[in-house]
């Protein structure tokens, strides 16, 4: 019945029905065919996938992320990054970068993040950065996947939800693996732009006082991440009601700091959460109905069996985790490849003797960066169509940041350390 599942799911996904169908109809058989349960429980799960606490720190953090970006904050934090690396080798490739780190703690999303950047910075970087188009595209593509790690990361809550991980030492696990991340692709663009001739975007390096001014500027956006790290160490909040203060906080900051939310953009950025929350929703309803069906047959203990079958060794059944991971990583977007893998590759690896707060990290990072590879990587095609961009060039452009890819995922893998210092020493 398993295969059944697998056949009917990848017949679905190649004729162009959308992810979220073709993960409720594959379940068609063990609710339909063989009559172990009676459709109307296939209904039951839709709706009690919805009745989760936690959960509701999904709407709540994407409606924080987007009150934030009305906010103005973008345009602040694109100055203070701009003066901490426009001076470097690679200019605005280097301030791309560091935006992504900056705006881990605001967007939550790498496609967001990817597609953010491309508009605002892309132009710039091919018209006067000396960038080519598909070289843009590499550097915004590959930063953005930094957003995934950073607090608070929407795919590592959904991992959290759904693998019964605590949110909390998740966010504060990413800390440590983003700030690596952004310096090995910082380090891989400086030898990129050096090796191309891209100049950098400020002659010199900037005043001690313009950095502070600019720091001081983006404080209430720098803080949005310290304060989560903080509440969730001091047991101030769950990570529910940390996506309720931060819409408060988001509020605050917008009418009465820098007082550039006005009832227009509200009304947008509750507009746009509500679509986002809507496909992320429609999802989880109808990967709770796949998930039951496998559940049912025995999905998980059956791959635990037959991986352990083939090897016992931890590195190796953690190599087979990483090759599904990127491969499915090329045809699902990240929340909908969260829904369906994790479930199944979380107990083989949990057999296998691995920290679950150290996968989460791991599998949430992969699975956005299977979003970067072809043929149908979310993330590379939203960056490749802002910018006009092939994807056969975005790939030729972008193989030094795939080698730097995998040197991260190789320290992360072999130093569990990197996830796991900040959760063991804060928490």
């Amino acid at each position: 019945m398993l295969l059944a599942i697998a056949a009917l799911f990848t017949l679905f996904l190649f004729i162009g029905m959308p992810v979220a169908f073709a993960l409720a109809l594959a379940a068609f058989p063990v609710f339909i065919v063989t009559g172990t349960m009676p459709p109307t429980v296939a209904i039951q799960k839709m709706v009690t996938a919805t009745q989760s606490f936690p959960l509701l720190a999904v709407p709540l953090f994407i409606l924080a992320g987007n009150l934030m970006t009305a906010t103005g904050i973008t345009e602040r934090l694109v100055r203070f990054a701009r003066l901490l690396t426009g001076w470097m080798a690679g200019g605005l490739g280097q301030v791309s970068i560091m935006l992504s780190l900056l705006m881990g703690g605001i967007s939550g999303s790498a496609v967001a993040d990817a597609g953010m950047e491309a508009r605002m910075l892309g132009p710039s970087m091919i018209n006067q950065g000396g960038y080519s188009k598909a070289a843009t595209a590499a550097v915004l593509a590959f930063g953005s996947i930094i957003t995934a790690t950073i607090p608070p990361s929407i795919g590592l809550i959904l991992f959290g939800f759904i693998n019964e991980v605590s949110i909390g030492q998740l966010f504060i696990a990413g800390v440590i693996p983003g700030l690596v991340l952004t310096g090995i692709l910082m380090i891989t663009a400086w030898f990129v732009a050096r090796r191309n001739g891209y100049a950098a975007d400020l002659p010199e390096l900037p005043k001690l006082k313009d950095l502070w001014a600019s720091f001081l500027d983006s404080i209430w956006a720098l803080a949005f991440p310290v304060i989560l790290i903080v509440g969730f160490r001091w047991g101030l909040f769950t990570a529910t009601e940390a996506g309720a203060f931060l819409v408060g906080y988001a509020l605050v900051i917008g009418f009465f700091v820098y007082r550039e939310l006005t009832w227009e953009k509200l009304y947008q950025a509750t507009k746009d959460s509500v679509s986002d929350l809507g496909m992320v929703m429609l999802l989880i309803m109808m990967a709770a109905v796949l998930g039951y069906a496998l559940t049912i047959e025995r999905g998980p203990q059956q791959i635990t069996e037959f991986v352990t079958t083939l090897t016992t060794d931890p590195v190796f059944i953690l190599l087979l985790v990483v090759v599904l991971l990127v491969i499915s990583g090329m045809f699902l977007e990240g929340a909908a490849n969260i829904l369906l893998i994790t479930p199944i590759v979380m107990p083989v690896l949990l057999h296998a003797g691995y920290d679950p707060v150290h996968m989460g990290i791991l599998i949430v990072t992969l699975i956005n960066f299977g979003g970067l590879t072809p043929p149908v990587g979310v993330i590379m095609f939203t960056v490749c169509g802002i910018l006009n961009v092939k994807s056969g060039e975005f790939t030729k452009a972008a193989w030094p940041y795939y080698i730097a890819m995998i040197i991260f995922f190789a320290i992360l893998a072999l130093f569990p350390s990197v996830s796991l210092f900040l959760p063991g020493r804060v928490m």
